[in-house]
């Protein structure tokens, strides 16, 4: 049978650039492409750069390992923010997030935003086989570009990491467009990540 359920994409941009940024010109590629096999598909934007990103802190902390039934009004509010962050992962089924290199790692609002959702009790959980992520059934794509850094190499330490944290919160679906070492070979390599966008099945 054929799934014919909407569909949800969340799309998150951490490139700090609007103009001229690679990372952003791919991800707009990688959604068009998923939407025009799924016109009714939904996308939400999440724009790191949009300056409404905040740093986990000590009430933050405080707020988050409160039993939510005993969290104050001050404190559901401090855990506000980051809770509209994890309601926008679970909605989507395929998450779109740019990574743009930044001194061989990710951006530090797209740590930020990671620390904001990798939240225990409601994108994973201790068990006593381990940690289990909440957040199964999803796709994520992640649109990989540097300027001199290659996706896999011993000083990428980015892509690594965010298909374990991704893994830590249940999505295990990672896909990669690489768009790396463009100060070296850009028309190329950008010819080539447009190519592998080409593949992608909704």
């Amino acid at each position: 049978m054929t799934d014919t359920s909407p569909r949800h994409i969340l799309r998150v941009d951490a490139s700090m650039r609007r103009e001229g940024s690679h990372s952003r010109g791919l991800a707009d590629r990688v959604v068009d492409r998923l939407t025009a096999q799924r016109p009714d598909t939904r996308v939400t934007v999440r724009d790191l750069a949009d300056g409404s990103m905040r740093l986990v802190d000590e009430t933050w902390i405080g707020a988050n390992f409160t039993d939510p039934a005993q969290r104050s009004d001050d404190q559901k509010a401090a855990l506000a923010f980051s809770d509209r962050l994890v309601a926008e992962l679970r909605a989507a089924d395929t998450i779109v997030i740019t990574m743009p290199i930044y001194n061989f790692t990710i951006p530090a609002s797209l740590k930020a935003w990671i620390d904001l959702v990798a939240r225990a009790r409601e994108t994973f959980r201790y068990t006593e086989a381990g940690p289990e992520g909440l957040l199964t059934g999803k796709r994520a794509i992640l649109v990989y570009v540097s300027g001199g850094v290659a996706a896999g190499s011993e000083t990428d330490f980015a892509t690594d990491y965010m298909k374990h944290v991704l893994k830590f919160i249940g999505i295990t679906d990672v896909e990669i467009i690489d768009a790396g070492q463009l100060m070296f070979a850009e028309a190329e390599k950008l010819e080539a990540a447009h190519a592998r966008i080409e593949t992608l099945a909704a």
